[in-house]
């Protein structure tokens, strides 16, 4: 195991708001060579200034690591960390390592950013030599408080990453839907730990291939896609779903078939991928064709994925009437409650000039009507010429406790005025 050092204590009285803004952090290079680890946030003040540490009889100075532990969890629900730390510092014994461990654990299930702010602060004044398991753990308290920048800056201080520290930090920016910075990372933790040594999890790749279609990044996911043939795991479904996705997200739909053929195993994901990129290049008789296909070899079928094929329905005015066979099967598979595929047929009906069936449809459980059901009704009467009924119905819905978007009020308000009687 690594160990690296901590510089010893230095005091400070500057606030941590001060100290944040004149903190000059790198978010594009990486160096893996830095000659020391530090453990400063960029919060630093001291952790302890209105509490008084009263001097204690010298028998509770031999007090052990597991009394410790045991006060804490006696104390866990009346006693904050600042004040487990006060009374431990009290003792005039170094804090245990694993102390430290147990009040980062608590600190990352609470989320709690100001606690965590104080016990990173202390233990980096604390002067113990932490291990990279330990910084690892740091770093995903920081993470998982929100405290990203934090993270950051310990990242970039570290002289030793392994996979668990590269990865905490590639999930902070996935989660933050910081797409470009996720592919960054992901490519400099290749630079570091390289590609032949590590085998990167499934999920990784499939956050990689979604990060590189989100933020339009087709080179990266091109590479993406060589190292999985060179891999072998492009037959995985998760990844050949990821995969059809990103070439349909750039309208390569011969790649995306031949991703699609080439899997070992095609389930709900896979199908569902392949209906979403026809649907998005108007290929609509090929979306009722998939969907078929599903359902003879067995597939599970989703909500997402009717409400994909609806919508090729919509755009196909319900010819030869596949919006009624796509809704009976809905019905059959027992999703025509789900607001997505409910608000997907009033759309396919109120399009297609069936508006006696829309509105059997959103007469359905009135209490689960939501905004988008409401408006693709008002959609549908304005597709259809009936522009008092959509205004009647707007107010209706504002009757309903639903608040209609205004550029919607103003259409149909402008199509009212233009009606000749």
């Amino acid at each position: 195991m690594d160990v690296v050092t901590v510089p010893p204590p230095t005091p400070t009285q500057s606030s941590r708001h001060h100290h944040r803004s004149s903190s000059n952090i790198s978010t594009t290079a990486y160096s893996p060579h830095n000659p020391k680890l530090k453990l400063p946030l960029l919060h630093t003040h001291p952790l302890i200034s209105s509490k008084t540490l009263h001097p204690i009889s010298p028998q509770t100075t031999t007090t052990s690591s597991k009394s410790i532990k045991r006060m804490m969890n006696k104390k866990k629900n009346e006693s904050s960390t600042l004040d487990i730390l006060s009374l431990m510092e009290a003792l005039y014994n170094p804090i245990p390592i694993d102390i430290y461990t147990s009040l980062v654990k608590e600190c990352t299930d609470s989320g709690d950013a100001d606690t965590a702010i104080q016990l990173h602060y202390h233990i980096t004044n604390s002067g113990i030599k932490p291990p990279l398991p330990f910084i690892n753990r740091i770093l995903i308290m920081l993470v998982s408080c929100g405290l990203l920048e934090d993270a950051r800056h310990v990242f970039d201080l570290m002289s030793v990453r392994d996979f668990n520290t590269w990865a905490t930090l590639f999930v902070a920016y996935y989660d933050n839907a910081d797409y470009a910075e996720v592919a960054r990372v992901f490519v400099s933790m290749v630079e570091d730990l390289g590609m032949q040594d590590s085998k990167f999890p499934v999920w990784m790749w499939g956050c990689l291939l979604k990060a590189c279609t989100c933020s339009e990044n087709f080179h990266l996911g091109m590479q993406a896609h060589g190292w999985l043939l060179k891999l072998g795991a492009c037959g995985d479904a998760v990844l050949s779903s990821s995969l059809i996705n990103f070439y349909g997200k750039f309208k390569c739909l011969e790649d995306a078939n031949a991703v699609f053929n080439g899997a070992s195993r095609r389930n709900m994901l896979t199908w569902s991928a392949k209906i979403v990129g026809a649907c998005r290049e108007n290929q609509f008789y090929e979306v009722l064709s998939y969907f078929k296909e599903m359902g003879r070899q067995g597939v599970t079928k989703e909500s997402f994925t009717i409400s994909s094929v609806l919508k090729a329905c919509q755009k196909m005015l319900n010819r030869e009437q596949c919006g009624e066979q796509v809704h009976a099967n809905a019905i059959k598979l027992g999703m025509v409650s789900d607001k997505y595929v409910k608000c997907s047929l009033i759309a396919m009906y109120g399009r297609s000039g069936l508006l006696r069936d829309a509105e059997k449809v959103f007469e359905m459980e009135q209490n689960e009507r939501n905004v988008c059901c409401w408006n693709a009704m008002v959609m549908g009467y304005m597709h259809n010429s009936m522009h008092i009924e959509a205004l009647r119905f707007l107010y209706q819905m504002k009757e309903a406790g639903m608040q209609p978007q205004e550029n919607l009020f103003n259409e149909v308000r402008i199509a009212c005025g233009s009606v000749q009687y």
